[in-house]
């Protein structure tokens, strides 16, 4: 690039630019184009040259030799795989089918040659380096063994029990594989087999002599099952041990489960608990042992521990309280997370406390939202009398166990949130990888730790089946308190507080509205509460917002209740609501004068999230106002206006002019209609005429503001709006009195356009007056008619065209300089 040339002004540049980089991309898209038909062309010519030679064609990238699609490796595996299976089969066919055919000597004969052929064969097959092959033959010879048994079964040895048989069999041949195997460590497959073999004996035992024991004997299984993945060597037989120990251990657990269920004395869930506390054993045993199975075994072990300890207490404990059972029997693995052991196993203990004690919150969390909804869908109407106590104001017939145990559960599901903030708070030195964890948990536990315990305490009324009275005022201190340390704290847990605190105090005038006194007690606390919490919080201009808005609520609340015992109507009603819509909007401007994180809000600057939610508010209220008096239209009338004045008082603001003052404007002239509705009035003039002069004299500030201004986009408006309704209304009109008045505006209208030089007054009068002369005349026109002889409308037509033809050049000139002037016009 030519440096010391002078530089292109920046648009020039800029399309210098544009063109090179199109001529770019055009010679780009030729290129590949052009790439890709030789490539098709090559392909082609090779395929055709393949064709002729009689083969087949070459794989693009192969250089010409034919690609495999399977490796030498899987070929041959696949092969030993096949193989192995066949002469499985055949074995299979032979012992069943074939057997009975031969002697007790050949047969013994047979058994011995094939099934010591097939477990010597990979002696040689392992020295040669040919194991995938010495794999095929030993599981050939694996399942010979298990045929080996079957005829042994077959020809009456072991008795009439096949069951035990078959135990004592898989015993045998587990013990066989394991020796088999350690004689040839080349070999994978039988050490895997044997512990395959090995899970059956116990369970087979189990299963022919007491089913009652099937849980001890799988228990017993998984104990081997562990043992023989911590102290085998080779890895594949760990792997499968570990995987059958999961199997056999979560078999066990379910077995007692099923029995714990089905206990009805605290004596018949000890033998369930007693094996959990085995499998707990055992896992916290695999857990000390390995680091990599540390966190899932010990949590495993802490849910057995939960599940044993559980159904005993549940036994204990009143009908109803079972998922507090299971609460309460959390506290033993988060008490064994709490002693000095190894952080896996730590947070395994306290992560499965954890998972059950939030699964027993979110099973009684329904009860604290019954409790908050209850009162009101059970309610027969508005100070229709007090309920005896918190229990029966919910209007259900539930067992009165389960809200007699809610806050002992949400209690403890709340401690044990504290405990694992504070944890997360405290701990030091974790690993980089358990971070994200710890800092999800420093997050959430402090607000779900309040939530619960919000949970808890509100619950305790319908536990405890107090008084109404006193369910009311301990709901009262209740919410006051939750608000208050919303007010007063700072931090990520405030949103959730505060959304407690006005649930709780929603709920609280649900259930206040059984008796008067109540009603006016709680709700003016509450709206004197939420004031002084608004002005007084330092949680940030969000939550100052929710509680300014919730004030207005509340305060609209305690007007409905006055408007009720006051026996007012509903037009009345509404015009004591509109008090509220006042004072928010004054807040609003307040909050809007008041500086922001200690800088003063310029004019024009966008208001506060205060500002905004309160003016919000002031409208939902208004529109509910308007619709309370919607029956009534001289209230209607009167409440429009009252909002028109709010409206207009808040448009003072110079952020808020434009839509405030469109608004005010707007609520003037339905109150203005709402009253001629009222008053009977059916002219449309005293319905458009509201609109068109505020709307023309806009049009006179706005062409004054900017000459420039056309007088269609000033006064086309305002002039439609009055002309278009009294000119439809007068076509239909019989009298005279109102085409003359529409008649002699229009005309004072067009001759003002005339004289102004302005084209709406102009060219609008000037329709409006030529409709109303046509619907005048048109009667005479018509009677004139009828008493002309036929022959002279054709002829006066006919004259008329021969003038016309005569000065049409002429009339063609005036047209044109008719057309011209009235364009030059605004």
């Amino acid at each position: 690039m030519n440096t010391s040339a002078p530089p292109l002004p920046p648009a020039e540049e800029l399309a210098l630019v544009d063109r090179e980089l199109a001529r770019l991309e055009h010679r780009r898209s030729w290129l590949l184009t052009r790439r890709s038909w030789l490539l098709t062309m090559i392909e082609g010519a090779a395929a055709a040259r393949t064709r002729a030679a009689g083969g087949q064609p070459a794989a693009p990238g192969a250089g010409g030799r034919t690609v495999g699609e399977t490796s030498g490796r899987g070929a041959q595996n696949a092969l030993l795989v096949l193989g192995g299976v066949l002469l499985s089969v055949a074995a299979v066919a032979f012992t069943v089918v074939s057997w009975g055919s031969l002697g007790i000597g050949g047969r013994g004969a047979v058994l011995a040659a094939v099934t010591g052929a097939a477990l010597a064969a990979p002696v040689p097959l392992l020295r040669r380096g040919l194991t995938s092959t010495a794999e095929s033959v030993a599981a050939l010879g694996l399942l010979l063994t298990v045929l080996d048994a079957y005829a042994l079964r077959q020809v009456g040895f072991g008795g009439g029990d096949a069951v035990g048989y078959a135990a004592a069999a898989a015993a045998v041949l587990a013990a066989l594989w394991a020796g088999y195997g350690r004689l040839l460590p080349g070999l994978v497959l039988p050490g895997p087999a044997a512990v395959g073999a090995a899970q059956l004996p116990l369970l087979l035992w189990a299963t022919a002599a007491d089913r009652e024991l099937l849980d001890w004997a799988l228990t017993a299984t998984a104990a081997f099952d562990v043992a023989v993945a911590l102290w085998v060597s080779r890895r594949a037989v760990r792997r499968f041990a570990a995987g059958c120990a999961a199997v056999t251990g979560v078999s066990a657990a379910a077995v007692a489960a099923v029995g714990s269920a089905s206990a009805q004395t605290p004596a018949g869930a000890l033998g369930p608990a007693a094996v959990f506390a085995a499998i707990a054993v055992i896992a916290l045993f695999a857990a000390a042992r390995s680091d990599r199975a540390a966190l899932p075994a010990s949590a495993a072990a802490g849910l057995a521990l939960i599940a044993g300890a559980g159904g005993v207490v549940r036994e204990v404990l009143p009908t109803g309280w079972a998922v507090s059972a299971y609460a309460l029997a959390a506290a033993v693995p988060a008490a064994a997370a709490g002693l000095r052991r190894p952080r896996g196993t730590a947070r395994g203990l306290g992560g499965a406390a954890a998972g059950v004690l939030g699964a027993a919150a979110l099973l009684t969390l329904p009860l604290t939202v019954l409790t908050l909804v209850g009162p009101v869908t059970a309610l027969s109407g508005p100070w229709r009398g007090a309920p005896a106590d918190a229990y029966t104001a919910l209007g259900v017939d539930l067992n009165p166990s389960f809200f007699a145990a809610a806050p002992l559960t949400l209690l403890l599901a709340a401690g044990a949130a504290a405990a694992g903030a504070r944890w997360a708070r405290t701990a030091t030195g974790t690993p980089s990888g358990t971070r994200p964890g710890r800092d999800a948990l420093r997050a959430w536990a402090p607000g779900a730790a309040a939530g619960l315990l919000w949970a808890a305490a509100v619950t305790v009324p319908a536990a405890v089946r107090m008084g109404y009275g006193p369910t009311v005022a301990y709901g009262l201190l209740t919410a006051l308190g939750t608000l208050g340390w919303a007010v007063l704290r700072r931090g990520g847990t405030v949103p959730l507080v505060l959304g407690c605190g006005l649930a709780g105090a929603a709920g609280l005038g649900g259930l206040a509205l059984a008796d008067r006194t109540a009603t006016f007690t709680v709700l003016g606390v509450l709206v004197v509460a939420l004031v002084a919490a608004a002005v007084a919080t330092r949680a940030g201009e969000a939550v100052r917002a929710v509680l300014a808005v919730a004030a207005a609520g509340f305060g609209s609340w305690l007007l409905m209740a006055v408007a009720r015992a006051a026996a007012l109507t509903a037009a009345e009603a509404g015009l004591l609501l509109m008090a509220v819509p006042a004072v928010a909007c004054g807040v609003a401007a307040a909050a809007a004068r008041r500086p922001r994180s200690g800088v003063p809000e310029d004019e024009g600057a966008a208001p506060g999230p205060v500002t905004v939610t309160l003016e919000t508010t002031a409208a939902v209220v208004g529109a509910a106002a308007v619709l309370l008096a919607s029956g009534d239209l001289p209230m209607t009338s009167v409440l429009l206006g009252l909002a028109g004045v709010i409206a207009a008082a808040t448009a003072l603001r110079p952020e808020r002019r434009r839509p405030a003052g469109a608004t005010a404007v707007a609520l003037f002239v339905l109150a203005a209609w709402a009253r001629l509705a009222g008053w009977e009035v059916t002219a449309p003039e005293a319905y458009s005429l509201p609109v068109s002069v505020p709307a023309l004299a806009v049009g006179v500030l706005q062409r004054r503001r900017a000459p420039a201004t056309s007088s269609w986009a000033a006064y086309g408006p305002g002039l439609a709006a009055t002309l278009v309704p009294s000119l439809t209304v007068a076509l239909s009109d019989p009298n005279w009195l109102r085409p003359l008045l529409l008649g002699a505006a229009a005309l004072a209208l067009t001759l003002h356009g005339a004289r102004a030089r302005l084209q709406a007054p102009l060219v609008l009068g000037g329709i409006v007056l030529a409709l109303v002369a046509l619907h005048e005349l048109a009667p005479y026109v018509v009677q004139m008619v009828g008493v002309l002889p036929r022959w002279l409308p054709p002829a006066l037509a006919g004259l008329l065209l021969l003038t016309v033809g005569a000065t049409y050049e002429q009339r063609l000139r005036d047209a044109r300089r008719l057309r011209d002037s009235v364009h030059r016009m605004n």
